[in-house]
């Protein structure tokens, strides 16, 4: 079974995180079980930027990202080379390492 740690982030996971997911998940949905409240403002159709994340360990055991999505990536704050949607990268049967960014473009917090 898969392993995501998630990296300390100031507000959503001071202490960081790691635990075990099912295949086949996405990492927003697996985040969101395990008690990382990410973001998500348009309730994980890739319709926005919110939940956007860095895989620094175990990307390219991800599906590749689709053309919507990396139009809506393009938008987010902090892109880099690893960056993904999180609502949309679905969890292999590799381990990943994920950093929360810092800021996200969403001007109001959905509090879900």
């Amino acid at each position: 079974m898969p392993r995501i740690t998630v990296m300390p982030h100031e507000e959503m996971c001071p202490a960081g995180a790691t635990f075990d997911v099912e295949p086949g998940l996405s990492v927003c949905d697996a985040l969101l079980r395990n008690g990382v409240h990410i973001e998500h403002a348009c309730e994980k159709s890739c319709a926005c930027t919110t939940c956007h994340v860095h895989v620094r360990e175990g990307y390219d055991s991800l599906e590749e990202a689709l053309e919507l999505e990396e139009d809506y990536l393009d938008k987010a704050w902090g892109l880099d080379p690893e960056s993904r949607l999180s609502c949309q990268a679905v969890v292999a049967d590799d381990d990943l390492v994920i950093e929360i960014p810092r800021y996200t473009i969403n001007m109001v917090s959905e509090n879900h």
